[in-house]
């Protein structure tokens, strides 16, 4: 990876005393104001040291840079010296580090040898993936890609919801008012109206709540019937889940959900007895962590049924015995910060040192425009039916404008499907928000349409120039840089020069947005380039110039929108 403080700090280190050249990179700062250089290095740290004043210091320093190559300018200002970069020596570098690496621009082994798992998406088996999970699933996606690309062994873990209280009543409402076709023709809908008529005749008839714990129980032990209800409902939803994944070119390493743990739990109940954790309480066990100022976590109710946390503290540890994890990622609403920070406590109590490791990235809410949304009442955007008016919408537009694209359909995919994910991308993970269909598929302004024609526009200049591009690609050592020096390329050049910074930022904050508004920042400076400077001129050394430049801005465009789980439609 290209590293410009690491080689000014190279230059600093004969001329600073007592500072390894690591300890100096860290001091070395980026101004707010360009007037004050690219860079800036402090001297107020080396008074002691070199025994003189700061700014001594720093106009003695820059005395003795004078003439180096990587600065076309060097100041001292008070205790600072400024320091600005030569243009050309720079954007040589910088393109040259872009055409070697191509699609693995701003990747790097950060992460060898180590394992981080990422669960997300994790929908409820039987009941409608409904637009609330776009959160977990493509934020939850990214992520996964961020870390892929810094070189971590990455693993997708799709924990369905695939057990509980609510198949005792799903399995109730079946057996009352099912019919088998139905399932069959529609078994989503079908399934999540069994669900509502549950809730609704329960209030007239309290006593099918008792029928439904009873049932829940008899699947618990592996009744016949129950089990084999259970699988099909199981079976139905995956089928209409995939078809969401297939969209939104989702994969999984896994799909092991909370059934999976189902035999593993007596491990964790006689752990937690013979480590005297346990406590009775109104006949159900509890962990009690008041001392810790949180409620106390239930592990069994009083019937002897397991609840979330145990098949949570089940699933952590047979991940850290299975893949050994480095960080054991959970993408899951805030809603559930107690929940996660009680079972993290108690896993810490039964002395797993690695349950430091196990985080949880919490995102906000989705509300409707009409109220919060309700899968017991029926209140829910389908978020295949979003993706699909999504895509129908854009290839609308597409003819409309007469789009220059060989696939009409395709090009509707990709851009549709991208709108959404990008707004989903664009704002700060644990904002809530309203879903709103005017937002999601206005394609003005800061949005993956915009960012995806930008990637486009710049195809389309190298496609014009298909000859010119390939020849200045396979000779960029001799590229005159001088024609690329101005403000707005050099702009452009140093966001580039960024992105592998801003993708290892992005991994230590759990946050895609911060590659979304990055890529944005990206696709403006590159369009402001390419309204400031005519790039397809009559001389060659200058076109040469240019044409790298707009290869490196595609190039880098498309990495930052794969890690967002877009495509990059070549023609727009």
């Amino acid at each position: 990876m290209l590293n410009i403080k690491a080689q000014i700090a190279e230059c600093l280190a004969p001329h600073v005393e007592g500072l390894s050249k690591e300890e100096i990179e860290k001091m070395i700062e980026i101004p707010s104001d360009a007037k004050m250089g690219d860079y800036a290095f402090p001297c107020f740290r080396l008074a002691k040291t070199m025994r003189k004043a700061p700014a001594m210091i720093a106009s003695g320093i820059r005395e003795k840079l004078e003439g180096n190559q990587l600065f076309s300018k060097i100041e001292s200002v008070n205790a600072y010296v400024n320091l600005f970069l030569n243009r050309e020596t720079f954007t040589k570098e910088l393109v040259t580090s872009v055409v070697d690496q191509k699609e693995r621009y701003g990747s790097s082994d950060l992460g060898k040898d180590q394992t981080v798992i990422v669960e997300f998406s994790s929908p409820n088996i039987a009941k409608p993936f409904h637009i609330g999970h776009i959160r977990s699933t493509v934020i939850g996606n990214s992520i996964y890609k961020i870390y892929d690309f810094l070189g971590y062994d990455t693993v997708r873990i799709n924990h369905l919801g695939d057990y509980g209280t609510q198949f005792g009543k799903m399995i109730v409402a079946y057996r009352h008012w099912g019919n088998k076709e139905d399932v069959i023709n529609e078994p989503i809908k079908t399934l999540l109206g069994y669900y509502v008529k549950f809730h609704e005749e329960i209030e007239k008839n309290p006593s099918l709540d008792d029928e439904a714990r009873a049932t829940f129980t008899k699947l618990e032990q592996g009744a016949k019937e129950e089990t084999e209800l259970w699988q099909w409902f199981r079976d139905e939803s995956l089928k209409e889940f995939e078809r969401v994944y297939n969209m939104l070119g989702i994969e999984f390493d896994s799909y092991a959900g909370e059934s999976f743990y189902s035999d593993k739990m007596g491990r964790v109940l006689d752990e937690l007895k013979e480590k005297n954790l346990l406590k009775q309480s109104e006949g159900a066990q509890i962990v009690d962590l008041e001392e810790y100022n949180l409620s106390p976590a239930l592990i069994t109710k009083s019937d002897g049924s397991t609840l979330y946390i145990t098949r949570d503290i089940a699933a952590a540890i047979y991940r850290k015995e299975h893949y050994n994890f480095y960080k054991n990622l959970y993408i899951v609403a805030s809603q559930q910060n107690l929940h996660f920070q009680q079972w993290f406590k108690v896993v810490e109590l039964m002395g797993y040192e690695w349950a430091k490791d196990c985080v949880h990235i919490p995102f906000g809410l989705v509300s409707l425009e009409e109220g919060t949304m309700s899968t017991r009442h029926g209140r829910v955007v389908f978020l295949e039916e979003v993706l699909n008016r999504a895509v129908e919408q854009t290839k609308q537009v597409i003819l409309e404008k007469n789009v220059n694209t060989e696939n009409v359909e395709e090009t509707a995919q990709q851009v549709g499907i991208g709108a959404v994910i990008f707004q989903e991308l664009s704002n700060s993970r644990i904002k809530d928000y309203v879903f709103s269909w005017d937002k999601v598929l206005n394609f003005e302004g800061e949005t993956g349409p915009y960012v995806q024609y930008t990637h486009a526009r710049a195809a389309s200049v190298l496609r014009n120039a298909k000859e010119e591009t390939e020849k200045a690609l396979a000779n960029i050592d001799n590229i005159d840089m001088s024609y690329i020096s101005g403000d707005s390329a050099y702009q452009l050049a140093k966001l580039i020069y960024r992105f592998p910074q801003v993708i290892i930022d992005a991994a230590d904050k759990y946050e895609p947005s911060v590659v979304t508004r990055h890529v944005v920042d990206i696709a403006q400076s590159f369009n402001k380039f390419y309204h400031d400077e005519h790039i397809l001129v009559d001389n060659e050394a200058e076109k040469h110039a240019k044409l790298v430049l707009t290869y490196a801005a595609k190039q880098t465009i498309k990495n930052g929108l794969a890690l967002l789980g877009m495509q990059s439609p070549e023609k727009m």
